[in-house]
């Protein structure tokens, strides 16, 4: 070993140089005849040449983290480095909205054409709308992600009303839901409604309106779903009330479950399996590869609202957990 002293080996990585500079000098001493040689590492070694194998290595090791970190999240191209997944799902989150900006500009068209008959055959269900909100859908996320169905046999009947309840993990959701084909009525945030085309079309399908944080704005709602559900409507409750940050299910509120049981229709549970691996929460400008899939249960009733809340999240829990 040839002695080096550590004053001569400090530098901008402190203990590592010391180490990797050890590491470097170590010769075995095999001849007891030889006498040690003391010399100065900034003469005989190039020290340039140690620092940028330790900036290298640096790198090598951050890379191998930021690799592993990301093979955590459980995303189909985990195995590439962040930089190419990042750059791959903003470039495909671009063309997300363009082809469903350019859908919704052309089917918008058709919708305003139609509202004033289904507003005098149609008030409540308004099907036709329905019906150009799920073209617009399929046409939107069919060359991004594949939606696979289980348990459509399980959905009421077009003409019975029912209130649906999903867990809900994306923004991609109500794409998804919207390909089922169903006239149930979804409840949005006011702020939605003043977004030119999306906006006045959730207006035209007959979207319920909610303020969040206004207790009358909560209560009028509920009074609106009962309305239309006593006319032969459905509505769509997203019981967590927001979307999952990660990926677990919340706590449900009750309000879906009180319509449900004062109007004595069904409760469907949906569980939506894989939308918050595409698109997830907070992060509404990329699109991920992968795939979804929709699991339609059997409905339930009951005429305890708490008990009909819990025995639906344990459903939507159970697969989740066995198909998520």
């Amino acid at each position: 070993m040839f002695p080096v002293k550590r004053d001569e080996c400090q530098g901008p990585y402190g203990r590592l140089n010391h180490v990797a500079l050890n590491s470097i000098l170590h010769t075995p001493k095999k001849y007891s005849g030889v006498s040690q040689h003391y010399f100065n590492p900034r003469v005989e070694f190039d020290r340039p040449f140690v620092y940028n194998k330790l900036q290298n290595w640096n790198k090598f090791s951050r890379n191998i983290v930021a690799r592993s970190e990301l093979a955590e999240t459980g995303y189909p191209d985990a195995g590439y480095p962040s930089s190419d997944l990042q750059l791959s799902s903003k470039f495909r989150g671009i063309c997300f909205y363009a082809v469903t900006a350019f859908a919704a500009i052309f089917l918008f068209v058709l919708m305003m054409l139609a509202h004033p008959f289904v507003l005098l055959l149609d008030r409540y269900k308004r099907r036709a709308q329905h019906l150009v909100a799920k073209i617009w859908a399929t046409l939107t996320v069919s060359p991004f992600y594949k939606i696979e169905f289980e348990g459509l046999e399980n959905l009421p009947g077009c003409d019975t009303p029912a209130v649906y309840v999903s867990n809900h993990q994306s923004f991609l959701d109500i794409y998804t839901l919207l390909t089922l084909g169903r006239s149930f009525k979804f409840i949005s945030k006011t702020g939605i409604f003043l977004f030119p085309i999306i906006g006045w079309a959730m207006f035209m399908m007959g979207t319920i309106p909610l303020k969040r944080m206004d207790g009358r704005s909560q209560l009028d709602c509920l009074k609106r779903c009962m309305d239309l559900i006593r006319k032969g409507a459905s509505v769509f409750f997203f019981p967590e009330g927001t979307r999952s940050r990660d990926g677990k299910l919340g706590s449900f509120k009750k309000g879906a479950f009180s319509v449900a049981v004062k109007t004595r229709v069904p409760v469907v549970p949906i569980a939506l399996i894989g939308t918050g691996k595409i698109m997830p929460a907070g992060m509404e400008g990329i699109v991920n590869p992968g795939s979804v899939k929709v699991v339609i249960h059997k409905p339930i009733e009951g005429n305890d609202a708490e008990v009909l809340c819990n025995e639906a999240r344990d459903i939507i829990a159970d697969a989740l957990n066995q198909k998520g």
